[in-house]
């Protein structure tokens, strides 16, 4: 069976690695972003989307189907969107609507990258807003949804100083940290492990299933993320 997947996010700090993760297990990767990735390799079509709004005009030939698995690594801040109007729209809207365009294909897994801080009731914008895009993308009901929350991302992160400024602390003191603590930094790279392994464990355990898929959510936090990566990256 041809394996295909579709990533938006694809420049990210997470996404970076997906893809070049991703390429290595699938046929085909799509990739829609407003830029090329870094990593580009003979499996993967790039799409360019100058507006996210017009998300719908691209998926009319990307070629999006049942046997697609879509993942989700957009994201960004209120600081680098300019407002809370524009963070909402970028962190929620678009997520949920590439996810519906993903549904409309067919599409029935789905991979959301989002944050262990996600809460619908926390008085910081930030975290109530990812909690309401994971609330809107399981509401589709796809058949198998997982949502990954990390905690502190390790890599180099363009127009976020707080963020900077805690890998530094953190180096500091890391050699006093054990990974078993929920609150501990990983890596871009490791987080984009986890979601390759995951889609890769769908598709395996997939092989041997005879009976109907029945829908399914999983949410894989920071700690597990962690344990699933353990080998040096």
């Amino acid at each position: 069976m041809q394996r295909k997947a579709i990533v938006i996010g694809a420049t990210g700090l997470v996404g970076q690695h997906l893809v070049k993760q991703l390429s290595e297990l699938y046929d085909t990767l799509i990739v829609i972003a407003r830029r090329p990735p870094r990593y580009i390799n003979t499996s993967m079509r790039f799409y360019q989307v100058n507006d996210f709004d017009n998300l719908a005009e691209i998926f009319s030939s990307v070629g999006v189907d049942k046997k697609t698995d879509a993942f989700s690594c957009l994201g960004t801040t209120k600081k680098q969107a300019g407002s809370s109007e524009a963070f909402r729209k970028i962190d929620h809207d678009y997520n949920v609507n590439f996810a519906k365009l993903c549904q409309d294909k067919g599409v029935e897994n789905f991979f959301l990258l989002s944050s262990m801080n996600a809460d619908i009731h926390s008085r910081f914008l930030y975290n109530r807003v990812k909690a309401e895009t994971e609330q809107s993308i399981l509401a589709l009901n796809f058949t198998q949804t997982v949502i990954f929350r990390p905690s502190l991302l390790l890599g180099k992160h363009k127009g976020r100083p707080l963020e900077s400024m805690g890998q530094k602390a953190f180096k500091l003191i890391s050699p006093l940290v054990s990974e078993s603590m929920p609150l501990h930094p990983i890596s871009a790279k490791r987080v984009a492990s986890a979601m390759a392994m995951s889609a890769h464990d769908i598709y395996e355990r997939s092989k041997y299933r005879s009976e109907p898929r029945i829908n399914t959510t999983r949410i894989i936090e920071n700690k597990q993320m962690l344990s699933m990566t353990r080998v040096k990256q």
